[in-house]
């Protein structure tokens, strides 16, 4: 009766783990939407809210490894259950990142505030994000389905997001090197372009994590990456 007790304590904490996470994929899905949308219509009001709504992205990534840690200290899970906790907090830190480089959108978005665009550069990243989000949302369905196949194919997909990268890339190059008053923000357009391509690497984290958790297994490092350009500044996240 005991060790029956113990059991339906751990899947019950294990299960408000796994609720947390899910929550918190909900947020970063809505802070990268946000994000998005502040940047194609300029709303700096909305950019600002997105910046400081990241500290409770940040907080609740604290809360979810030290519950995580409590878990593996005082129930000593084995084998799959020992899998999924670990997911969990290598998740959840996929996560955070994917709220910090929401951030660092919103962050560009009002630092670009005053200046013009070039061409249809933004209408081309907010496409772009909304293609990553689509990737998040995907993930977490199949970390909730353990569905391997639906986290394998989320994989593939990050070549697509890096193409459509190159494609941008190599446009703002081209309109920087034309008029060097495109310069200044086509830079800003070129960071936040990186940024969501990093989003695309972190959601394959997620997927690879799912994986991960139902086989026992890290799929192999052997898909080539697909973001080619010269210009590969990692973008700040401060």
């Amino acid at each position: 009766m005991n060790e029956k007790h113990i059991v339906s304590s751990f899947d019950r904490d294990l299960e408000g783990i796994q609720a947390a996470v899910m929550k918190m994929g909900g947020l970063v899905e809505i802070a990268l939407t946000g994000a998005a949308t502040a940047l194609k219509t300029r709303d700096i009001e909305l950019a600002e809210k997105i910046r400081s709504g990241d500290r409770v992205i940040d907080t609740m990534d604290q809360t979810i490894k030290i519950d995580a840690a409590k878990l593996i200290a005082l129930r000593g899970p084995t084998a799959g259950d020992l899998r999924t906790v670990l997911s969990v907090m290598e998740i959840s830190s996929h996560l955070e990142r994917c709220g910090d480089y929401a951030k660092n959108i919103a962050k560009r978005t009002i630092a670009m505030s005053g200046n013009g665009e070039i061409n249809e550069t933004l209408s081309g990243l907010h496409r772009m994000a909304r293609f990553v989000e689509a990737m998040i949302k995907d993930a977490l369905d199949a970390y909730v389905q353990r569905d391997v196949v639906k986290a394998a194919e989320i994989i593939e997909r990050d070549a697509e997001a890096d193409q459509i990268y190159n494609t941008l890339f190599r446009s703002l190059l081209t309109h920087m090197m034309e008029d060097h008053r495109n310069i200044a923000v086509g830079m800003h357009l070129h960071f936040i372009a990186k940024n969501i391509e990093r989003v695309g690497d972190h959601v394959t984290g997620i997927a690879e994590q799912t994986i991960y958790m139902v086989t026992g297994e890290m799929p192999g490092d052997d898909r080539p990456k697909e973001d080619q350009t010269s210009l590969s500044l990692e973008p700040s996240d401060e």
